[in-house]
């Protein structure tokens, strides 16, 4: 059976997502431990990575994605220079709060739903 391209588009798109999405989860239980050292921290994040750039480059559609995308990226580069763990620790697990924020805003309900609380003194 032959795929279309869009089915591989949409394939590649959904693995280079899902991959996103692990390395932010990864990154926000690494930062959560107070046990994981900076080495054990640079090692997992250097392979999370590398495993996230061997997808094709895909255009993400989603600001959350690539908000995520911008972020992964900035702090590799900050974990290219000299720090310490334990002083980005906080200032990224807010940066992956709000990151986390942004995604389920999409979830929150409906605007024909939100006024159901205060309609309901009628009955």
């Amino acid at each position: 059976m032959r795929y279309t391209p869009k089915q591989i588009e949409k394939y590649q798109r959904q693995k280079y997502i899902n991959s996103l999405e692990k390395v932010t989860k990864n990154l926000f239980k690494m930062f959560r431990n107070k046990n994981i050292t900076q080495n054990q921290f640079l090692k997992k994040f250097e392979e999370l990575k590398k495993n996230l750039d061997e997808h094709t480059n895909i255009t993400l559609n989603s600001e959350y994605h690539e908000k995520i995308k911008s972020y992964i990226d900035r702090l590799y580069s900050e974990c290219q220079k000299n720090f310490i763990l334990d002083n980005i620790r906080d200032i990224n697990m807010t940066h992956l709060n709000r990151l986390q924020k942004l995604k389920n805003q999409t979830s929150y309900k409906k605007d024909k739903h939100k006024h159901r609380s205060r309609d309901e003194d009628w009955g």
